[in-house]
């Protein structure tokens, strides 16, 4: 390993050369108090800024050995650690000039969610921070002073503020961390329960605004039906009241723009921990809850739909189902079978962007129609069977059909952004209101063999990730726009490495998708997304993705 004074010797002898030059700086180099390494260089000034790494031993950093010894602990102290790199980082990025890219210093930018990511990583070696410069360069010319100042003035001082546990402000990191173990034990206390989600009274579901995941300001805060009210006794905060939503099919009803698809929206992120603050912070959901839509359009392979639809008038038989462009009614259908197979004991549906075909069928379409002519089953007539049979819940927003009433064990009223549980008032109305009698398809678990096939690509493959919503395979785009629960630019990107290494490693024609992507997810929880790297070092810019966002993502995957 290299001394610092060693970089800076080098730097001196590079100035003014052209740009590749900067490539002879690769190596680490040991500072005061943390090593700096630096793991790629880009080509050139206008090119992926540098990747950049940071090292510092557990003596040096200071932290509580508690802070990082379970897995819930080290992944929020990461968190909050690279939220205060970037804090420092924003004062000096670009500070340093020159053409191109040139002085910029780039962090990972945390959302409201706390998600584990390459930014940081804690090991029982210490604390390694992962980032990009931009190299500074004048045209084509090394501007070396510059890339001195980044590294032995401005780089010092964000480390120095951000990854020593004596600089920290010890309350703000202790809250995290107790927060965090609260809804670890909250999120336990779920299945303890059997409860499919919990809402904290007092928080505060709305946010500011469609494009902007904080608290909405003055909102109306969030306060529980008596009928659900429970008490939780939590190891930090104490004692907390708020609405258990008990398993099996609880209908979220009201009238339009009274929250009904905030509720549910903040309960498909109470899949991930929230940080202090955020309002949703004790909105707790089953953590393999899954929301489901329609998705015209696209890609099924091999699919068991048999479950809901059967007997198409062109006699394609649904039991292994493939289409390139799959209709609302089919594509949800399909949704609902890869969540079976993902492990999903919780469904989230909205009714305003389900398929109305598929969701409902009215008793007046019922006599029109005749069952045998009707190839799809409802959602409504299986809804009870999923929960009885497969043990899978579901949370459903309604506002038009007054069908889902009669399957609905608990039903929620929202008012105002008030919770209303009006269970029992709508299941003495339901006696009034009975629905017509028919024959349902036996209940069958759908198949869960689905093999797959490698398409021809030419190796080796690039990724292109389009921020949130998708990314490139060598020439397939894998569209990952309706897969809501995707809250980050970094868990895409991670899709993408994923996919990439099972094309070239695992696919096969012999593996299931689901011994596929279940190895993909024990070697994630045994070793990160570093084993990906193929022995290099994985860079900054990526970040955890569940086992039902891998699925959703192989799923769409166009193949064979």
């Amino acid at each position: 390993m290299h001394h610092a004074s060693d970089l800076q010797h080098m730097l001196h002898s590079i100035h003014r050369k052209s740009y590749p030059a900067y490539k002879s700086l690769k190596g680490a180099y040991q500072f005061e108090k943390y090593i700096l390494s630096i793991d790629h260089v880009q080509g050139d000034p206008f090119a992926s800024p540098s990747h950049i790494s940071v090292r510092i031993s557990h003596q040096d950093a200071g932290f509580p050995k508690e802070y990082y010894q379970e897995k819930i602990g080290r992944i929020t102290l990461c968190d909050y650690l690279t939220r205060q790199f970037e804090q420092q980082v924003n004062r000096y990025t670009f500070r340093a000039k020159g053409s191109g890219k040139s002085g910029l210093i780039s962090v990972t930018h945390c959302g409201q969610e706390v998600l584990e990511r390459t930014a940081c990583e804690i090991t029982e070696k210490g604390i390694t921070a992962r980032f990009f410069i931009g190299f500074p360069s004048n045209g084509r010319t090394i501007n070396a002073p510059e890339l001195e100042k980044i590294l032995f003035d401005f780089l010092p001082v964000c480390v120095q503020k951000a990854f020593f546990y004596r600089n920290l402000n010890h309350s703000h990191l202790e809250q995290a961390i107790f927060l965090a173990e609260d809804q670890a034990w909250i999120r336990q206390e779920l299945n303890r329960r059997s409860l499919a989600a919990f809402v904290a009274d007092g928080s505060v579901l709305p946010r500011e605004s469609g494009i902007s995941s904080r608290p909405m300001k003055n909102s109306i805060p969030f306060a529980s039906p008596e009928t659900l009210r429970i008490t939780m006794d939590l190891p930090h905060k104490g004692t907390i009241t708020g609405m258990g939503i008990p398993t099996g099919i609880t209908l979220i009803a009201g009238g339009g723009y009274h929250g009904k698809s905030t509720l549910l929206n903040a309960l498909e992120l109470g899949v991930y921990n929230h940080i202090p603050g955020d309002g949703r912070e004790y909105v707790i959901t089953d953590e393999t809850a899954l929301k489901l839509r329609s998705e015209d359009g696209r890609f099924v392979k091999d699919a068991d739909i048999s479950l809901f639809i059967n007997d198409l008038p062109n006699k394609k038989d649904t039991r292994c189902f493939s289409t390139e462009d799959a209709s609302g009614s089919t594509s949800q259908a399909a949704g609902i079978i890869e969540g079976m197979e993902s492990g999903s004991r919780v469904f989230l549906l909205d009714e305003d962007t389900s398929a109305t075909n598929f969701m409902v069928r009215d008793a007046f379409m019922q006599k029109v129609i005749q069952r045998e002519k009707e190839p799809i089953t409802p959602f409504l007539e299986r809804a009870a069977d999923l929960y009885e049979k497969a043990g899978i819940s579901t949370i459903l927003v309604a506002g038009s059909s007054g069908a889902f009433f009669h399957i609905a064990d608990t039903i929620i009223q929202m008012d105002n952004y008030r919770a209303v549980d009006i269970t029992e008032h709508v299941k003495e109305l339901c006696r009034e209101y009975p629905l017509p009698g028919s024959v349902i398809p036996a209940f069958q678990l759908p198949e869960r063999t689905r093999i797959m096939t490698k398409p021809a690509f030419r190796f080796p493959l690039k990724t292109k990730v389009h921020g949130k919503d998708g990314f490139s395979l060598d020439r397939q785009e894998i569209d990952l726009r309706y897969i809501e629960q995707i809250t980050d630019s970094e868990q895409t990107a991670a899709l993408g490495l994923l996919l990439k290494y099972a094309v070239e490693h695992l696919i096969d024609g012999k593996r299931t998708l689901g011994e596929i992507v279940l190895y993909l997810d024990d070697q994630l929880r045994k070793k990160g997304l570093s084993f990906l790297a193929d022995g290099s070092s994985i860079p900054c810019g990526y970040a955890m993705p569940r086992v039902q966002e891998i699925f959703s993502c192989f799923n769409r995957f166009r193949r064979p």
